[in-house]
């Protein structure tokens, strides 16, 4: 791993753990889906950076929601960022454009944070309509500021600017 992608892993990462814990005004709950605007931002970020970085920073993520909530449900749901971060970087690393890995990934970000609040009691329709649905709702906003703001981080990561 490249020095500047290390500063920007580290300031993702950051904003992982800051975007739970000082935004709470952001979020929005209909138990057991919660939203916090932005929370996906830094770990999309970081998949067009490494997918060290996205793994990093998605793990990060799981720990600042952990911090801000002290519910494991909600932390459980944001580890799975590590997961479908690295399948994004792994996917742009193959040459696809952001808005194609940011399409491709959001229905199996979707479908593992409705899987994983099972273990927790909800049901299976609980998961796939309230948690699926409204992660899919969410993946969409912040993929929409992940593309706004994507030049600044291919620009600061020394690579060239794409089209989206």
């Amino acid at each position: 791993m490249k020095t500047r992608e290390l500063a920007i892993g580290a300031l993702l990462a950051a904003l992982s753990l800051v975007i739970p814990t000082a935004f709470g005004f952001l979020r929005v709950t209909i138990p057991p889906w919660t939203a916090t605007l932005t929370s996906h931002v830094p770990t999309m970020l970081a998949m067009f950076v490494s997918p060290i970085v996205a793994l990093a920073v998605g793990l990060a993520s799981g720990i600042g929601f952990l911090i801000a909530t002290g519910l494991a449900i909600v932390a459980a749901r944001a580890f799975t960022h590590a997961l479908w971060g690295v399948l994004g970087a792994m996917l742009y690393k193959r040459g696809m454009k952001p808005w194609l890995v940011l399409a491709i990934i959001l229905p199996v970000h979707a479908l593992l944070e409705a899987l994983v609040v099972l273990p927790f009691g909800y049901s299976l329709s609980q998961g796939l309509w309230v948690v699926g649905v409204g992660t899919a709702l969410h993946h969409t906003v912040d993929a929409a500021i992940t593309l706004a703001v994507l030049g600044v981080v291919l620009r600061a990561a020394g690579r060239p600017a794409v089209k989206v």
